[in-house]
């Protein structure tokens, strides 16, 4: 049964893996329409012939890697299911452990180092292909630091978020998916206030844009915009990519409008002015808690799915995971592999969100700067130093791009510049 199981799984992984790989390298239409050709959408007329190459290669190779990474822990996680391998980190914890909080902290952290290393290979794959496009700049000893402050941070959170589960299955098998999603709203919000704060700079310095001239630019757009805002944050990113960022991060006091220092390296003033008047919009409009309510929502169904979908799999597929109930920290797994799944298959429906709320923020930069050469130009400069197709295919839109593609942002101003202009 457990050979016929894995059979099944690996030749089904390796049947996607390949229908995946014509699609995007052979079956898949990137290509501009012909009408546009010759226009600012038009890479040819911003990019040398290398370059549009290199776009056209890395956004191939970066979206394949997308789409089979996430199917790969779904096999991971059968695989520590049916080998009886979680059942023996389980029986392994009991054996050195008498409390119970301490046996699932043991368990997450032996699950989430054997995850770390099955998936280190790729991500250097990952690693070394952004480097030979040009796009990572990063030292390996920098690289593998974030790795395994990434590894740290995640177990930090899941340890404590599985304790909290399990402990509510424990108590409450029947409403635990209740009680669970109303502990993670403040949760929630307390990960987004502290990640500008705690979480990010662990990762890279942050301090206030050193350019005065252009921070008072800045924050005159965001005073005209009725934004509090006393500082615009730089990260030096320089020394890991060269390709271009700004966002909007946490919540509250703790709210940040952050540059990367390759932005401000790349981009003039009228473009860097246009970007901040995108973020700036996000605040605006509260796409930051719309965005944590739009998750909370999904996580309650998600939970009270994956509640539905454990019982079922145990009930009748108990003895090939060798699970006898979902109480059993054993089960994390099948846990793990059914919310991954969910999140996976509610993709296109948080994509979508995001690219309107996006929209909305390129829409409100325009009227805000009516600089539509600057939006222009800034977008150019973004898919060329990041080496992005200007029309990705359509699964790579549904599943992956929480953007609009570049060929529709530009598109967008140019029906501005006709209406205002």
């Amino acid at each position: 049964m457990k050979k016929k199981w894995f059979m099944a799984a690996v030749g089904l992984f390796l049947l996607y893996v390949f229908s995946i790989y014509i699609y995007l390298f052979h079956g898949a239409d990137t290509s501009i329409p012909d009408a546009l050709n010759g226009t600012s959408v038009d890479p040819k007329t911003f990019m040398d012939g290398e370059t549009l190459e290199d776009s056209e290669a890395y956004s191939k190779i970066r979206n394949f890697f997308f789409f089979i990474s996430t199917p790969l822990e779904w096999l991971f996680y059968g695989i520590v299911l049916v080998t009886g391998l979680s059942k023996r980190l389980d029986r392994w914890g009991r054996m050195s452990w008498k409390r119970q909080f301490v046996q699932t902290g043991a368990y997450v952290f032996w699950l989430s180092l054997l995850l770390f290393v099955v998936f280190l290979p790729l991500s250097y794959v990952r690693y070394k292909i952004s480097l030979s496009y040009g796009i990572s700049t990063q030292a390996f000893s920098s690289w593998m630091k974030d790795n395994l402050i990434e590894f740290w941070v995640d177990y930090a959170m899941t340890a404590v978020v599985v304790m909290v589960l399990y402990w509510l299955i424990r108590k409450s098998p029947k409403r635990w998916w209740l009680f669970g999603w109303l502990l993670s709203i403040p949760f929630t919000v307390f990960v987004m206030f502290i990640q500008p704060v705690v979480i990010d700079p662990l990762y890279n310095d942050f301090y206030p844009l050193q350019n005065k001239e252009l921070e008072e630019k800045i924050l005159a757009l965001a005073d005209k915009a009725d934004i509090p805002a006393d500082h615009v944050y730089e990260v030096n990113m320089s020394e890991k990519t060269n390709a271009l960022n700004a966002y909007v991060t946490g919540v509250g006091s703790n709210s940040r409008i952050v540059l990367w220092d390759t932005t401000l390296n790349s981009l003039d003033d009228d473009e860097i002015l246009f970007i901040m008047a995108h973020e700036m919009a996000h605040y605006v409009e509260k796409h930051i808690y719309i965005g944590i309510a739009g998750y909370l929502l999904l996580t309650l169904v998600g939970l009270w799915l994956t509640d539905k979908w454990m019982k079922r799999a145990i009930r009748k597929r108990g003895d090939l995971y060798q699970l006898e109930s979902k109480q059993e920290i054993a089960s994390l797994p099948l846990f793990l592999l059914i919310t991954s799944i969910l999140l996976f298959a509610a993709n296109p429906i948080t994509n979508y969100v995001s690219r309107v709320q996006e929209t909305r923020a390129d829409e409100y930069a325009l009227k805000m700067t009516d600089n539509p050469d600057a939006a222009i130009t800034s977008f150019q400069k973004l898919s060329e130093s990041g080496l992005s197709q200007m029309n990705p295919p359509y699964l790579v839109k549904l599943f992956r791009n929480s953007h609009p593609s570049m060929l529709e942002r530009i598109q967008l101003v140019k029906q501005y510049e006709k209406n205002h202009h």
